[in-house]
């Protein structure tokens, strides 16, 4: 049976009082989704369509990564709801992001892959981006440099070593994403790395690092001796 607007909106006070006594970890996934889709369709019981997103995208981390047409398609959803959905997640990197940019990246690792793994584990296609570092170590540019298929992307050395140029970077660090959630690194993976690493050092930028972001975890080439 239906809730009655009566008890949905008893509900939602109900939600309201818990997130705001005891914070987020108070709600299940559903119910931050349920919630926050509430706020975009007033009228409506959201607890069903929260559900249902969330077994769509496998998950809250999922449905957050998702592109913002494909939340769209959801039955139930449309431009103002899957928006609520992104402004979220957008928030989310924010705040990680600024974790990253206010301290020396190489001392700050943990907080790196935090914001990394938020923006890229659940990716359904291949990005590679590079993090641009000044002297200090300090992040002056993070830019996604390509994107491609679901387990494929093009990388260009000269691309990479040019805007490296443009920005004065002292250092890169390479990242991608594996959608098949497995970051072990491929050959192609370790040969380009090597190439750019080669060509960065004839200017003196410096390659700390190239990290593989997979849904199951991480894996760093310098870690596994690789550069």
């Amino acid at each position: 049976m239906a809730e009655s607007p009566d008890d949905t909106a008893g509900h939602r006070a109900r939600l309201r009082r818990r997130i705001l006594g005891h914070g987020g970890e108070a709600l299940l996934d559903h119910e931050l989704i349920e919630y926050l889709l509430a706020l975009a369709i007033p009228r409506r019981d959201t607890k069903p369509l929260a559900k249902a997103l969330l077994r769509e995208f496998g998950g809250i981390g999922g449905l957050l990564t998702a592109d913002a047409e494909a939340i769209a398609r959801v039955p139930g959803m449309g431009e103002t709801s899957a928006a609520a959905i992104k402004i979220a997640h957008a928030a989310a990197l924010r705040l990680l992001q600024a974790d990253v940019t206010e301290r020396p990246v190489l001392g700050n690792w943990q907080a790196l892959l935090d914001y990394l793994r938020a923006d890229m584990a659940h990716h359904t296609i291949e990005r590679f981006r590079v993090l641009h570092l000044n002297t200090r170590n300090m992040l002056i540019r993070d830019e996604v440099m390509s994107e491609g298929s679901i387990d494929e992307t093009a990388v260009y050395v000269r691309q990479v070593i040019r805007r490296a140029i443009d920005f004065g970077s002292a250092a890169v660090i390479l990242v991608h994403n594996h959608p098949s959630g497995d970051p072990s690194p491929s050959r192609a993976d370790i040969e380009i790395t090597r190439a750019i690493a080669d060509a960065g050092k004839r200017l003196h930028i410096a390659v700390h690092d190239h990290l593989i972001i997979g849904l199951h975890g991480h894996v760093s080439l310098r870690a596994q001796g690789l550069i």
